[in-house]
């Protein structure tokens, strides 16, 4: 955060995500330009807190998120009005800097008193900060004490720029004895008792934890081990105790109702359903090639397939007290997490209402997947499951239903997850001139050969595997496969099961929630020492992916569906050499 105040090329160059990324150098050089803060003016002071204008909020869940969407579009703004004052200042040295007692840092604990904190035994005045902070009044939290707690929560602040940055507000140090005490109660790790995670899985953010498989698991099964399905969290890891879990479903004229886990097993008919779930960034990295976005560096592999089991929305709410009268008045169903930042404040979303109460819309409240207890990583004891809906919907760790005339006021509904045209920039962005995603477009891609790798000629052949799926139930009817960059194209075999295994039933018009996987063989061409390989999906009403990348590109690197390409070397045999 604190680096974010001067930096305003890392807002344009996206999250510090340390797992996938060294620093920048934007980020370097922002760094490097340690710029000075102390020298504002009053003057200036209150220029700065005239353009504070976001909701902490929405820019602290914009940093849970691991996008700092809703950040990057406060820190743009506000550069404009920095960017005249900044300057270079000289470290402070700590030898030179006087000693507090933590009595006196918990006297500065307002604007009027001064803003005082410490970290790792220094002590920083960051009352000019404040008013800038981009996580707004969250900083308050930590006033007057250590700010070890909350940046265990907010681990992006765990770089060495930042620490570089928190330097110069450094006023002094914590007395010794002071010191031993706070070194004696050891900060808590909310991301302590995350569950283990596979080594296979490459992690794009270790804390919250997100990681996708790598992509030839994908083909490999029609079924996604859940070890391997794809990890989204943005808030750590609930523990629930499900003999103490409870359900409450809100905003009916029926009242309150609230569910036992073993009530969802019990009173409601369990329904079984095969879906795929997508990650609204997946293939964000190939947007990132055309311009640099703001979100995790999805590769490929943001998706996954797998059976769900548990009670039918529909039947919750019917349950509730829903009543056809209700939707007079009600549009939306909102869900909120059981996960939660420092503030109380959970993860949300909702959809709507016709989705939720269908017959056909399949909506569950899942307690198993692929046929065990929902592993903790993907939402134990249960989960909201909306087959065909974006992965940011489908809430986890679900611990409340509300019927609503309004939308989820979340972060992540209002001010992420959503699409722009390729003109709009973080000047002119408005998060609510668009609808939130719900359906995801028709997408395919290409998971084995992988891009890069050499060809062995010898076998005169090539096989290419890959999955299909498209959002809202439509189903995928043909998969295009070319070998030359798309001169030229063959349609792929299509499946719908193991392989080996009598294919899944063609399922009712508007209900295939799940993917196709994919696969040819085809002659390699003879002559020829690299191949651009490409393929490109077509769903029941006839959706097609775009062939390029840059007429969709968006600044939150959204919605990625293009022809998806590979390129590959060809080995030359023994006797052509």
């Amino acid at each position: 955060m604190l680096l974010l105040r001067r930096c305003h090329s890392l807002t344009r160059f996206g999250p510090l995500n340390t797992q996938r990324h060294q620093v920048t150098p934007a980020v370097a050089s922002c760094a490097a330009r340690l710029c000075s803060s102390s020298s504002s003016s009053s003057e200036d002071h209150r220029s700065h807190q005239r353009v504070h204008s976001l909701s902490w909020k929405h820019a602290l869940a914009g940093l849970l998120a691991g996008t700092g969407a809703v950040l990057a579009y406060g820190l743009h703004h506000q550069h404009k009005a920095e960017r005249a004052d900044t300057g270079v200042q000289t470290l402070k040295k700590s030898s030179s800097l006087p000693i507090f007692s933590q009595e006196e840092v918990t006297k500065h604990r307002s604007l009027e008193d001064g803003i005082w904190v410490t970290y790792k035994g220094g002590v920083y005045d960051i009352t000019e900060f404040v008013a800038m902070h981009p996580g707004g009044d969250k900083i308050m939290l930590a006033a007057g004490g250590a700010l070890e707690p909350f940046w265990a929560l907010y681990a992006v602040h765990n770089q060495e720029h930042v620490l570089e940055i928190l330097s110069d507000y450094k006023v002094g140090e914590l007395n010794l004895e002071d010191l031993k005490k706070q070194q004696a109660v050891k900060s808590s790790d909310p991301y302590s008792s995350d569950p283990e995670r596979h080594p296979v899985l490459h992690i794009n953010s270790l804390k919250p934890f997100n990681a996708e498989p790598p992509p030839e698991i994908l083909s490999d099964s029609y079924i996604t081990p859940s070890a391997f399905f794809f990890k989204r969290n943005h808030l750590p890891v609930p523990q629930v105790d499900p003999a103490s879990y409870q359900l409450h479903v809100e905003g009916l004229p029926g009242g309150a109702l609230t569910l036992s886990l073993e009530d969802l097993k019990t009173r409601f008919p369990k329904h079984t359903i095969t879906a795929t779930l997508q990650c609204a960034g997946n293939r964000r990295s190939e947007m990132n090639k055309v311009k640099l976005v703001k979100g995790l560096n999805w590769g490929i592999a943001a998706i996954s397939n797998a059976t769900w089991s548990g009670a039918r929305l529909r039947d919750v709410l019917l349950a509730a007290g829903y009543q056809p009268d209700v939707a007079q008045w009600a549009r939306h169903v909102q869900f909120e997490g059981l996960d939660t930042d420092v503030t109380g404040t959970t993860y949300g979303a909702s959809v709507p209402l016709n989705k939720a109460v269908s017959e056909e819309g399949d909506v569950l409240l899942a307690y198993e997947m692929n046929g065990e207890d929902i592993p903790p990583d993907h939402g134990f004891p249960v989960r909201v499951v909306v087959p065909g809906t974006v992965g940011a919907r489908n809430v986890k760790w679900l611990g409340k239903i509300i019927v609503s005339a309004e939308e989820s006021s979340s972060h992540w509904q209002q001010n992420d997850y959503k699409g722009f045209s390729p003109g709009t920039d973080w000047d002119t962005v408005d998060f609510k001139s668009a609808p939130a995603i719900q359906e995801l477009p028709i997408q395919s891609a290409i998971t084995t050969p992988a891009d890069s790798a050499t060809i062995d000629r010898s076998d005169g052949t090539l096989t290419v595997k890959g999955y299909a799926w498209s959002g809202g139930g439509r189903e995928v009817v043909r998969v295009d496969v070319s070998l030359d960059g798309g001169k030229t194209w063959q349609a792929a075999q299509l499946r719908s099961g193991e392989k080996g295994q009598a294919p899944e039933p063609s399922p009712p018009p508007g209900r295939a929630w799940a993917w196709k996987l994919w696969e040819i063989t085809a002659p390699l061409p003879p002559d020829a020492q690299e191949l651009e390989i490409v393929c490109k999906a077509v769903d029941n009403s006839y959706n097609m992916q775009p062939d390029t990348v840059s007429p969709i590109w968006n600044l939150r690197g959204v919605l990625s569906n293009a022809w998806h390409r590979v390129k590959v070397k060809i080995r030359k045999d023994e006797e052509e050499e």
